[in-house]
């Protein structure tokens, strides 16, 4: 358990804070993007917003289990520690091999990219300018970052208010675009029919949008209460994130069609460009550029949290695993995770790696799930604060529909999925050479 120690983390983070960072953590450039190749595997508005529904629920399922793993062991570094703990070390540095050194820089180099794209559109920089500007904000969300988790929740904070603003004009400008014939929406579109494994495939992309709800548990060692916060932030963040992305959905549809969704590169700002011009989509620009911030800013800090963690356990550089005593930040974790984004950032060498580590992300939530199995087992006259409803119904529906979801795109996409699953197993070597050096070390 944290404790007051200089050496350890402060619980500063109450329930609004916690619930905005499941907010912020899920809800970044996906849901402006790439509801498009979603509708491309799909043939009505009906069945993608079906998809978008059943991603959702899929995904409390998971967050409600979290809820209970994060109250039982409300420690940073997350799934990190649930691994470790009910599988060893091996599980659990594969876990940090291949997401908090190559999925969350990754996804922090995509973002902040994305975000540097908005963010030059919108106040008119040339594209030339897009890769420094990306590395100028990562660096100043770990800047802040530095000073603890009380200043990264205050910027959090602001941004989650931001995108939500900008979740509700997209919103509105749908339902006006509608005039009456919002019905006409869910209609078949007998111009792009899809097959039926594809409807199973898009799911893919959906819980990939769905994803950065763990980032909390990321932080669990920073909140107040963590037993009774920990649930509470995650069931109403999450409940929150699912009704935005069905009404997004909805404006989308409501606006462009299905076909004229499935068509868009960039349907929110085609959106805007319908009802306002061109002030609109640049609007909507300044939007998303907050919203992917946001979303950096969470990355970052979750993902130090994990490779410090690593650092203390002696899986990675024992200097990464301290603490500064005073702001009680990770802040060699914070430097390393940043500043290896930003390699990733101006080599732009970001994408595959996000493609290549989005099947090995959804597995190991899997895995971290299946944990639970395994705490209620072990300590199963332990009392828990919190217990997940329907056990083991909810954890088993989430185990076995991600990895039915992984089999199908592993058949869509054998290459990617198996890339993927390659970098994972190529973390066990890597471990058994680290476990060497460290014991040569130590001699």
């Amino acid at each position: 358990m944290t404790d007051n120690s200089s050496s350890s983390y402060l619980r500063r983070l109450g329930t609004w804070d916690a619930a905005a960072i499941v907010i912020g953590g899920v809800i970044g450039g996906g849901i402006f993007r790439s509801a498009s190749s979603v509708a491309e595997s799909t043939s009505s508005g009906a069945q993608l917003l079906t998809l978008w529904v059943i991603g959702g629920l899929l995904t409390l399922a998971g967050v409600l289990c979290y809820a209970e793993l994060g109250a039982r062991r409300p420690h940073a570094g997350g799934i990190y520690i649930y691994l470790r703990e009910a599988f060893g070390q091996l599980p659990a540095f594969l876990f940090g091999w291949c997401m908090a050194l190559i999925n969350y820089p990754g996804s922090v180099a995509a973002v902040a990219t994305t975000f540097a794209d908005y963010f030059c559109a919108a106040v008119g920089l040339p594209l030339q300018w897009v890769k420094p500007v990306a590395a100028g904000a990562i660096m100043f969300i770990v800047g802040v970052n530095f000073f603890g988790i009380r200043a990264g929740a205050r910027m959090q904070n602001l941004f989650t208010v931001l995108k939500l603003g900008a979740i509700v004009v997209l919103v509105v400008t749908g339902l006006v675009l509608a005039r009456g014939h919002l019905g006409l929406a869910l209609e078949p579109d007998t111009s792009h029919p899809a097959a039926p494994w594809a409807f199973l495939g898009a799911l893919l992309p959906v819980l990939f949008t769905y994803g950065g709800f763990h980032y909390l548990n990321d932080l669990a060692g920073e909140v107040k209460e963590p037993q009774r916060t920990l649930p509470r932030a995650l069931g109403l963040g999450m409940a929150g994130v699912v009704v935005c992305y069905v009404l997004v959905n909805l404006a989308y549809l409501a606006g462009l069609g299905h076909a004229g969704l499935a068509a868009s590169h960039a349907p929110a700002a085609d959106l805007m460009r319908r009802l306002f011009g061109e002030s609109g989509a640049k609007l909507i620009a300044v939007g998303i550029a907050c919203s992917t911030f946001g979303y950096c800013s969470i990355a970052i800090a979750g993902g130090a949290r994990v490779l410090q963690t690593m650092g203390a356990d002696g899986m990675f550089f024992r200097a990464v695993g301290r603490i500064e005593p005073h702001a009680r930040a990770p802040q060699v974790a914070l430097a390393v995770l940043g500043g290896w984004a930003i390699v990733l950032v101006l080599s732009g060498s970001f994408n595959q790696l996000l493609n290549y580590t989005t099947v090995g992300e959804w597995l190991f939530h899997a895995f971290g799930i299946a944990t639970l199995f395994w705490y209620r087992r072990r300590f199963a006259n332990e009392p828990s604060p919190y217990r997940v409803p329907l056990y083991p119904v909810l954890p088993l529906v989430f185990v076995v529909t991600v990895l039915g979801v992984i089999a199908a795109t592993t058949v869509g996409s054998p290459g990617d999925a198996g890339i993927s699953l390659l970098l994972v197993l190529m973390g066990a070597p890597v471990y058994f050479v680290w476990r060497a050096w460290q014991g040569r070390r130590a001699v």
